[in-house]
């Protein structure tokens, strides 16, 4: 099998000339100023200007997850209050291997502004939009279905991986308590609740103004037809538990949902740090600090007896 190639600044020169003299800017124009995004000089996503972000597929899987997110974007566009990039032009940079130069959405990222009241009613919106999506035209385009996980699964795996934090002096695993056995199971995802799911709603992913107001989403390559709470687990990480739920709760999601959602986020980043600390790997130690203590910050509706209430609301919901 052929190695596909590392992508340099030097394929990323040569790739933006060759944009620019078949837009008609010149053969001899030396362009705008390229850099990498994470700093580094093998990477696969660039700045490109100050206007645009070039980003390259660096295998045959990538690709296709691009060639899909292109036409997505496309769909879930109209639906949302919130920017979505546009191509302006995309192609292939190596055989089999794709790019997409993609407008650049004005903004911070939600790991560099604080998200606002407006800002939730933003994410309210993108909740909201994300479920008028048509599934079928989704699928259609080749976004995959995905079962709901088992949080019962995950709160035995998130025990485990608590008992290692607590000895590296990380977290209490007695916060696990909170979601008992019984609690588990009564937040089972509902059947037929199914929506289009971005799936990685992480700060680096929220474009944030200075003001607070949420004024795009980045990064639909991984967005599948699933699970509705696993979004709101991501903005509980992005953006903390009680503005996910004061969003979610905009958006028309009822207790079920919300804490369904508040407990993936929990268990995962229990998970995650426990994970880095035996492994070491490339994720920053105090980005996984901060997502595990915004998670499990404390909501109002942190009562499992509350759902009876909700369970007609929620089962009436699309």
């Amino acid at each position: 099998m052929t190695q596909a190639p590392t992508p340099t600044a030097d394929t990323v020169r040569q790739l933006v000339r060759s944009l620019l003299k078949d837009s008609g800017a010149g053969a001899d124009d030396a362009g705008p100023e390229v850099r990498p995004v994470t700093g580094r000089e093998e990477s696969s996503v660039w700045w490109v200007g100050a206007r645009h972000v070039l980003r390259l597929a660096p295998d045959r899987e990538a690709a296709v997850r691009q060639r899909r997110e292109l036409r997505l974007r496309d769909l879930v566009r109209p639906h949302l209050p919130v920017a979505v990039p546009t191509s302006v032009a995309h192609g292939e940079w190596s055989a089999g291997l794709t790019y997409t130069l993609d407008t650049r959405v004005a903004g911070g990222s939600g790991e560099e502004h604080d998200v606002s009241a407006v800002g939730e009613a933003d994410l309210a919106g993108l909740l909201t939009g994300l479920r008028e999506v048509p599934v079928r035209q989704a699928e259609t385009l080749g976004v995959p279905r995905t079962a709901p996980r088992s949080l019962e699964a995950l709160r035995r795996a998130a025990g485990q991986a608590a008992e290692r934090l607590a000895a590296a002096d990380e977290f209490d695993p007695v916060r696990l308590h909170q979601l008992a056995p019984t609690a588990a199971v009564q937040l089972a995802a509902q059947p037929g609740s199914a929506v289009l799911v971005h799936h990685d709603l992480r700060g680096a992913h929220l474009v944030v103004s200075a003001d607070g107001r949420v004024r795009g989403v980045l990064g639909w390559a991984d967005t599948v037809v699933g699970d509705p709470a696993e979004d709101i687990a991501g903005l509980a990480l992005a953006v903390g538990s009680p503005a996910a739920v004061r969003a979610a709760t905009l958006a028309g999601y009822g207790a079920r949902p919300c804490l369904r959602g508040l407990w993936l986020a929990r268990c995962d980043t229990v998970i995650r740090l426990a994970a880095h600390l035996r492994t070491r790997d490339a994720t920053p130690l105090p980005l996984l600090r901060t997502q595990l203590r915004r998670a499990w910050e404390a909501i109002l509706l942190e009562r499992v007896t509350e759902l009876r209430d909700d369970e007609e609301k929620d089962d009436a919901e699309p």
